[in-house]
């Protein structure tokens, strides 16, 4: 096909097919006349690059997401993007004070606290690997939204990025590797989201969530003292988190920084004490389990 063809066939401009050709996203065969001869493998690809970039994906994120077999760069970029939404929500709310007269100087601070939001958010991101990246990354994201307003939480800032900059490499055998993909192929960001807001309105009212849930709570206890989870993946990377965790200093260092940091989270950390405790009371033979 000619560069007409591909044109009319991808929605797309002699320029913008012309640019991605040059940038190596896609590469036509030259005819002994000059002109590009674009395949049907070129158009296809034409077609992913087209919609990535209405997705505002740019050149260098597409070239990898499209090199990418297991959908991994993709599923962080749309973690990344929940971020970037979340905090352009914050920096509208921002702009509607402006809008009614609040100080700048606080908007100016508020504005320094997205910021140093989005570093704490990426490098969790990349510090650790897949699922377990994304889950973290957005699961903290919403406390990161305050201004510091203290040298306490300065330094709790300090050490929450030091940690995160020196945290040991997550590591999973293949096989669980393999079964971590498959149990999470489906799960998006807006799901991940979701289960956050769940967990957090179950900790809010935990007697509404176990008298809502008694069954499947019942369920899962019996299940997690079954042969059949002890020799499951499942509990083999539990172990493997929970040992990561504790070699790593998430909670000797991360955690502690964390409601140092954030007001609202240390308030959400003692709903989840709170939570924890009336658990056990009903359900006593969970302590066993965690041990």
């Amino acid at each position: 096909m000619l560069i007409k063809e591909v044109c009319v066939a991808a929605k797309l401009t002699k320029k913008a097919v012309e640019y991605y050709t040059e940038q190596g996203l896609i590469f036509p065969d030259i005819l002994e006349n000059g002109y590009r001869d674009f395949s049907v493998d070129d158009l296809e690809m034409l077609k992913k690059i087209a919609i990535l970039r209405k997705l505002g994906l740019g050149t260098d994120d597409i070239r990898i997401a499209l090199s990418d077999e297991d959908g991994h760069t993709l599923k962080k970029l749309s973690v990344q993007k929940e971020l970037t939404i979340q905090r352009e929500k914050v920096k509208q709310n921002l702009l509607d004070q402006i809008s009614l007269g609040n100080s700048w100087d606080e908007i100016s601070t508020d504005l320094e606290s997205i910021e140093q939001s989005e570093t704490i958010t990426e490098k969790l991101l990349d510090a650790f690997p897949g699922y377990y990246g994304h889950f973290i990354s957005l699961h903290f994201s919403r406390f990161l939204n305050e201004p510091i307003k203290t040298d306490e939480q300065q330094a709790a800032y300090d050490e929450i990025v030091d940690f995160v900059d020196n945290a040991p490499t997550l590591k999973f055998p293949n096989d669980l590797k393999d079964f971590l993909i498959e149990c999470t192929k489906n799960i998006s960001a807006q799901t991940i989201t979701e289960m956050n807001e769940k967990a957090k309105q179950s900790i809010e009212n935990p007697e509404a969530f176990l008298s809502d849930n008694k069954e499947m709570l019942e369920w899962y206890l019996e299940y997690k003292q079954s042969d059949e989870y002890k020799n499951s993946p499942a509990y083999r990377m539990q172990a493997i988190l929970k040992e990561f965790n504790s070699m790593s200093g998430y909670y000797d260092i991360f955690i502690p920084a964390m409601k140092k940091l954030s007001i609202s989270y240390s308030e959400y950390y003692k709903q989840l004490e709170i939570a924890n405790e009336k658990l056990l009371l009903k359900y006593p033979e969970i302590q066993n389990l965690n041990n």
